[in-house]
């Protein structure tokens, strides 16, 4: 499979990203990064940069962490004006539907985010560049450096083509929000301080394993497990449902 390439620029001492890849960003979605360097960056596993450091690359992790928050805006934005007699809940429940690892993942795809992402050999050889968490990983990375690079109405427009017309069409279920069922439930009689916090991560990047528990008002109710901090907030929020419900059920 191509992956990304790097080429020199001796001038100017820099590394920029294969010009295939930046002709179809511009004829698919109409983008053109001022600084390939952040579009380089977007796409540079941890592992690939490890195994290179005589290239000097910047990993993914922090404009995977700026693109995660850009997506929350954007996406509640777009809810907040499509539907606006819409309640809270309901907004609430599609954004955590829409904004997960499985439609990250699938835009990824679709916009072959996964053929350009550049892995270490042992990772590439593990798989993992058709795993769902990675290709979320760069999906939020790429949305971060367009942010950097062009501000959100640049982010808005991408979403426009690839992400805001499967919402308008129905495509995400929020049938596995357990995060808003739990809130929804614990707040009927007033008010809580709903937490997740991170416990544990561990394991190599293509096999991550994360463990978070769910607070509420300061004492834990449920631990949860998964691949991702998503996935393990969503499995804590369903187990301390359970618990709850079992606990309500047997005090009838």
């Amino acid at each position: 499979m191509e992956t990304l390439k790097i080429t020199d620029d001796n001038r100017r001492n820099r590394r920029m990203v294969d010009a295939a890849f930046v002709s179809e960003l511009r004829d698919r979605y109409g983008i053109e990064f001022k600084n390939l360097r952040l579009l380089d960056e977007a796409f540079t596993h941890s592992s690939y940069a490890n195994e290179h450091p005589e290239l000097g690359l910047r990993d993914n992790e922090r404009l995977e962490f700026l693109g995660d928050a850009v997506m929350e805006l954007t996406v509640s934005e777009y809810l907040y004006k499509r539907y606006p007699d819409w309640p809270e809940g309901e907004l609430t429940r599609l954004r955590a539907a829409s904004v997960c690892t499985r439609s990250f993942s699938m835009f990824s795809r679709e916009a072959h985010f996964d053929k350009y992402i550049r892995l270490g050999k042992g990772e590439e050889q593990s798989g993992a560049r058709k795993r769902h968490t990675l290709q979320e990983d760069t999906f939020e990375a790429f949305n971060g450096a367009l942010y950097l690079d062009q501000g959100k109405d640049a982010v808005v427009k991408f979403l426009e083509q690839i992400m805001f017309p499967k919402i308008a069409a129905g495509e995400f279920s929020a049938a596995s929000d357990h995060k808003t069922f739990l809130q929804e439930y614990l707040q009927k009689n007033g008010p809580v301080a709903i937490q997740y916090r991170l416990l544990d991560e561990e394991g190599p990047a293509h096999e991550r394993k994360f463990a978070v528990a769910v607070t509420v008002d300061g004492q834990e109710l449920a631990r949860g497990e998964g691949r991702s901090k998503k996935a393990a907030e969503q499995d804590a929020a369903k187990r301390a449902l359970t618990l709850l419900k079992a606990q309500a059920k047997q005090a009838q």
